[in-house]
């Protein structure tokens, strides 16, 4: 009674795997090696029939004995050769993943060169269209200057000639963040030097900048990375952990680049850190640049501890004089 009850639970189960795989087998493609695995599902199940059947017999019958054995032989060999040839499935999920990566990467780059297009276009407008009318206007104020005697006049005259001047460096100093020609002209370790030595002019922050990569250039997508990176983490550690030392280092080692962060700010807890604090902070925005160039990002903090960060990219591709 056990066994019957036994292979009555057999027959079942394996009619079930059975048509669960047959099911699949529209997902596989109908390939060859699902079809082996899906199609000795069937037959162990016509096995344990047969089994049922001499049971109810009550003795064997020398057909079905043989019939039994023969069909297990055919179910071993078809459960192998699928196993074999399923290795073709499982490359195959692994080019579609390695397909979904690059053209997530794709995206990312695409985005990212949009939008540092997009802050060119920007810094051009402001310094060729707008920059040239507020020098005309200066211009003009300066003509201004000998034909205003009156005292009242000379000092607004004086006055708007000084707020033009601002705007005026102003709109260098916007353009020039949105467009570093330094970093076009230079690269990555002289535009990192000149963006720590215009913090060091506010002296609100003292940063040791040390670099062994002078004159040097590599791809300018990848350069563009480190350099936005480096200057959100700057941004971070005077605006969010309040820190009066900055420690940056960019270095070249073979083929790899790495530029290495450190502050003495407060800092911040990294598993309390919110979705909207990590925004504030740019830190899925860093993220997000260095993985489209295949780098890697790593940020630590703790309250009291300050914050360091690692950016390592590879940096063999088009390298540059």
């Amino acid at each position: 009674m056990i066994r019957l009850i036994a292979l009555f639970i057999s027959i079942v189960l394996q009619i079930v795997a059975a048509g669960i795989a047959l099911r699949f087998m529209k997902l596989t493609r109908y390939r060859l090696s699902w079809i082996l695995l899906s199609s000795s599902f069937v037959l162990m199940a016509v096995r344990t029939l047969i089994q049922l059947i001499e049971y109810f017999q009550g003795k064997p019958s020398f057909e079905l004995m043989m019939a039994d054995e023969w069909m297990n032989v055919l179910i071993s060999v078809m459960i192998i050769t699928g196993v074999v040839l399923i290795r073709e499935l499982f490359y195959s999920l692994k080019r579609a993943e390695t397909d979904r990566t690059r053209s997530e990467r794709r995206l990312l780059n695409a985005v990212i060169n949009t939008e540092e297009t997009e802050k060119k276009r920007f810094a051009k407008d402001l310094h060729d269209g707008l920059g040239p009318l507020l020098s005309t206007v200066k211009m003009s104020l300066s003509a201004l200057t000998t034909r205003v005697t009156d005292p009242v006049g000379t000092e607004i005259l004086n006055n708007t000639s000084h707020v033009v001047n601002e705007a005026i460096n102003t709109i260098k100093e916007i353009s020039n963040n949105m467009s570093p020609h330094v970093l076009t002209n230079l690269g990555i370790a002289s535009a990192i030097s000149t963006f720590t030595a215009k913090v060091n002019s506010t002296r609100s922050v003292k940063i040791d900048f040390r670099t062994n990569m002078e004159g040097e250039r590599f791809d300018s997508d990848k350069e563009v990375v480190i350099y936005r990176a480096a200057c959100e983490l700057i941004n971070n550690g005077m605006k969010h952990s309040g820190a009066s030392r900055i420690e940056i280092e960019l270095r070249r080692h073979q083929k790899i680049i790495t530029l290495q962060y450190l502050d003495n700010g407060r800092g911040f807890d990294m598993e309390k850190l919110s979705s909207e604090e990590a925004v504030g902070m740019g830190i899925p925005n860093i993220e997000t640049r260095v993985r489209s160039v295949d780098g890697v990002f790593v940020i630590e903090s703790s309250r009291g501890k300050g914050t360091s960060a690692l950016i390592r990219v590879d940096g063999d591709a088009e390298v540059r004089p």
